[in-house]
C-alpha cells in the first residue's frame, strides 16, 4: 500500500548466481500494520521460509523494537539446481543446498541498504525553492527504486484555463484537479506554492534505550556447527556456543505450553491403544483436563486407554514408548498442572536430529527467538556459553 511505498528502500544485490532485488521498509518507521507486508519470492514463486525471514529480521534487529517486525517485498533469484521446493499445494516451503551462503547473502544485502540509508543525509537547500506538489517520500537507498519518480523532473507550475468550457478539463491539470477548478482558487494555491517552507526546529534527542534491549532479539549469526550438536555464534563481535538439543527442548516446551487457547490437537491416523492399571487409569482421569489443554485426547474403558490425538511436536515421536512413560509419570503425581506436564514431555522427547546442519540450526534459532524471546535476554544454564578468545589472541601475539 501507500504506507509501504513511503518507506520503501530499494535493494539490488548480486553475488555469483544469487540475485536479490525488491524493497524493505525503513525499520525506523515500521508500524504494526506495515509489518503485515512480508512477501518473498524465490525464482518468482512465493515462499514463506524461516531462513529468509531470520536473515531479514537479523539485519533489522538493531533498528526494530522488541515487538516490531520488518516489512519487505523481496525477489530472490538462485540457480534452480541449488534449491528444493516443496510443491505441496498447501505449503510454501523451500530448502537451500547452501543455506549458510543464502542466509548471509540476504543478511548482507538488507544490512547494506539500511546502513547506506543511515549514512546518506537528506540535502538541505540554502535558498527556499517553490514547493512542489506534496508527494509521499520514497527513500532510495540502493539501486533504482521503481516506485520513485525520476529524480531529474522539475516541479512545473499548473496552468489554468481562464474560462473552461462546460464539461472540458483545464490544460495540463494536476492529477487530482477537478473540472470546476476556478482561477481565484488557482491564484491562492499559486501563492501557497511560492510561500517558503517554515524552518523546522531541531527535534529533542529521544531517550536512548540500553544497548541490550536493542540487540536482545537474536542470539547472533550461526557461523558453523561444532561437535554435531552445538552452534558457534557471533554477536556484536563476541563468540559463543549454543547447545542445539537444549534450545530444541525449550522450543518444544514453549510449543506444548498452552497460552490463551489450548494447544491444537492433531488426530492420529491409527489411534494408540494401551493397557493400563487401575492406578494409571485414575491418574489419567484426574489429568484429563490438563492433557486436553496440551492437545492430548484419549478415551478410556475398563482396562485400556486409547490415545486419539496428540500435539504437533509429538507426531514424529515414538508414541509406543513416550505415552507409557507419560502415564507412569502421571501416576506418581498428586497435582496435574499443564505447565509441569509440558516440561516433563519436553525433557523426554527424542531429538529429531542426530547430526545438525546449518539450515536446521538457523531454523531452530529463528523459532526459539520468536516463541521464547526471554531466552535471548536471560539464557538458562546449559543453553549458551561464551567463548573467550583472549588467550588465543594473546598466544598469537606472543609468538
Amino acid at each position: 500500500g501507500t504506507a509501504f511505498l513511503e518507506q520503501a528502500l530499494a535493494i539490488e544485490w548480486q553475488h555469483g548466481d544469487l540475485t536479490l532485488r525488491g524493497w524493505v521498509a525503513d525499520p525506523n518507521h515500521t508500524t504494526p500494520a506495515l509489518a503485515e507486508i512480508q512477501y518473498c519470492y524465490v525464482n518468482d514463486r512465493m515462499m514463506r521460509d524461516r531462513l529468509i525471514n531470520h536473515a531479514i529480521r537479523q539485519a533489522c534487529e538493531d533498528k526494530l523494537g522488541a515487538d516490531q517486525q520488518p516489512a519487505f517485498v523481496l525477489y530472490l533469484e538462485i540457480d534452480p539446481h541449488q534449491v528444493d521446493v516443496n510443491v505441496h499445494p498447501a505449503k510454501h516451503e523451500v530448502r537451500f543446498h547452501q543455506s549458510r551462503l543464502v542466509h548471509d547473502f540476504i543478511y548482507q544485502g538488507v544490512l547494506s541498504v539500511l546502513q547506506q540509508q543511515l549514512e546518506t543525509p537528506l540535502p538541505l537547500d540554502d535558498e527556499p525553492q517553490p514547493a512542489p506538489r506534496p508527494i509521499p517520500e520514497n527513500r532510495v537507498a540502493a539501486g533504482r527504486n521503481h516506485f520513485a519518480e525520476p529524480a531529474a523532473r522539475e516541479p512545473v507550475a499548473p496552468r489554468y484555463s481562464p474560462a473552461p468550457a462546460s464539461g472540458s478539463r483545464p490544460a495540463a491539470p494536476w492529477p487530482n484537479a477537478q473540472p470546476g477548478y476556478q482561477k481565484q482558487q488557482g491564484e491562492v494555491y499559486r501563492q501557497l506554492l511560492q510561500t517558503p517552507a517554515p524552518m523546522q526546529k531541531p527535534k529533542a534527542p529521544e531517550p536512548q534505550e540500553p544497548a541490550l534491549a536493542a540487540n536482545s532479539q537474536s542470539f547472533g549469526r550461526v557461523l558453523t556447527i561444532v561437535h554435531s550438536d552445538c552452534a558457534l555464534l557471533e554477536r556484536d563481535g563476541n563468540i559463543s556456543l549454543l547447545s542445539l538439543p537444549v534450545a530444541e527442548r525449550w522450543l518444544r516446551q514453549a510449543q506444548l505450553t498452552p497460552g490463551e487457547a489450548p494447544v491444537c490437537a492433531q488426530p492420529l491416523l491409527i489411534p494408540l491403544r494401551l493397557k493400563v492399571s487401575a492406578e494409571e487409569k485414575s491418574a489419567l482421569e484426574k489429568a484429563q483436563s490438563a492433557l486436553a489443554e496440551l492437545g492430548i485426547d484419549f478415551q478410556s474403558d475398563a482396562q485400556h486407554v486409547t490415545i486419539r490425538a496428540v500435539p504437533l511436536p509429538l507426531r514424529q515421536q515414538n508414541l509406543q514408548i513416550l505415552i507409557p512413560e507419560l502415564i507412569g509419570y502421571l501416576a506418581k503425581q498428586s497435582v496435574f498442572e499443564p505447565g509441569n506436564i509440558a516440561q516433563w514431555i519436553a525433557r523426554n522427547l527424542m531429538s529429531e536430529h542426530a547430526q545438525w546442519s546449518m539450515a536446521q540450526a538457523i531454523t531452530l534459532l529463528a523459532d526459539v527467538e520468536r516463541l521464547c524471546p526471554q531466552l535471548v535476554k536471560t539464557p538458562p544454564g546449559g543453553l549458551l556459553q561464551s567463548v573467550d578468545l583472549h588467550p588465543a589472541i594473546k598466544a598469537l601475539k606472543d609468538e
